[in-house]
């Protein structure tokens, strides 16, 4: 019995140490009742998505599509005036919708969707309803569309390109243009340094209170507050992690989650930028600001602790 005893105790800290870290991983992410989330991260360092929920579901993009009208301009054989430049600069860094007015119309609006969606072989993203075409916030994107699109800055585009959007998204501000405050989900749930382009709609044109910086940029980069389906890890391709075709689509169908407002954070994080991450969610109609930011933020956090751990 005692040299049992012995080996027992021997071979328990050699079964701990090799217990696989899955065993004590976070548990996975809670959705709040009412809340339609779909969410991607991906892991650049192994090539592959670590976490997904209603990856390919179609949310209303909001500020999120300023990402690739951001593209498109700068991709435009017409060239970029300073005037651009500047424009560029408040869309993307406090999500200035005049601007992006600006970029919608001389772009000849929903063609700016359909050229981008051919280009990044979007499969999930289309251009507003006919009879709602200055709408860009109508657009229809997915989440692993989002994920396609960071993609696309950090391995294909130009560096000019994808320098200068990024470059401006690593820069955004607390405050956006109109008011908001646009630290949720990912700047207030996740551990700098980041990237982010946020997106609101549906909470009226008047924030409940106007946002007051709270911190310097250089300061929430070093550390932000945290804020208290199934995965399948899969390579990210063009039919990963559900399916879906390569051909984008042409058209454009009814806007999704009419009538709920929508919240959406999406960025890089991590050291070196390693995690690309996107999380979209439509809320109960009458939702509060408050209460959607917070909910988006826990769920950040949630959502970016089991897809990097």
């Amino acid at each position: 019995m005692t040299r049992l005893l012995t080996v027992l105790a021997t071979a328990l800290p050699l079964l701990a140490a090799t217990t696989p870290a899955s065993a004590t991983a976070p548990g996975k992410p809670h959705v709040p009742a009412g809340v339609t989330a779909g969410y991607v991260v991906f892991d650049r360092q192994s090539a592959k998505v670590t976490e997904y929920r209603n990856a390919h579901r179609r949310f209303r993009s909001a500020s999120v599509v300023k990402i690739l009208i951001a593209i498109d301009r700068l991709e435009s054989r017409s060239g970029v005036s300073k005037e651009d430049l500047a424009l560029l600069k408040v869309m993307l860094r406090v999500s200035d919708d005049d601007a992006a007015t600006s970029f919608w119309s001389r772009g000849g609006q929903g063609r700016i969707i359909q050229r981008m969606a051919r280009k990044l072989q979007l499969t999930d993203t289309t251009p507003p309803p006919a009879d709602k075409p200055g709408f860009w916030g109508y657009t229809s994107l997915s989440a692993m569309d989002v994920v396609k699109t960071y993609r696309y800055l950090l391995d294909r585009a130009d560096p000019k390109v994808s320098g200068l959007i990024l470059g401006h998204l690593r820069r955004a501000g607390q405050c956006g243009s109109d008011g908001f405050d646009q630290y949720f989900g990912i700047p207030r749930g996740v551990r700098g340094p980041w990237a982010v382009k946020q997106g609101w709609s549906g909470y009226g044109s008047t924030p409940p209170v106007r946002c007051r910086p709270a911190t310097s940029p250089a300061a929430r980069t070093a550390s932000a507050a945290f804020t208290s389906a199934s995965p399948a890890p899969a390579a990210l391709g063009a039919t990963a992690p559900s399916g879906g075709t390569t051909a984008a689509p042409a058209g454009a169908g009814p806007v999704p989650d009419l009538g709920r407002p929508v919240l959406h954070s999406t960025g890089l994080v991590g050291p070196g930028e390693r995690w690309i991450m996107v999380l979209l969610t439509a809320h109960p109609a009458g939702a509060t600001w408050q209460r959607s930011t917070g909910q988006t933020t826990r769920l950040a956090r949630e959502v970016h602790l089991s897809g990097t751990s």
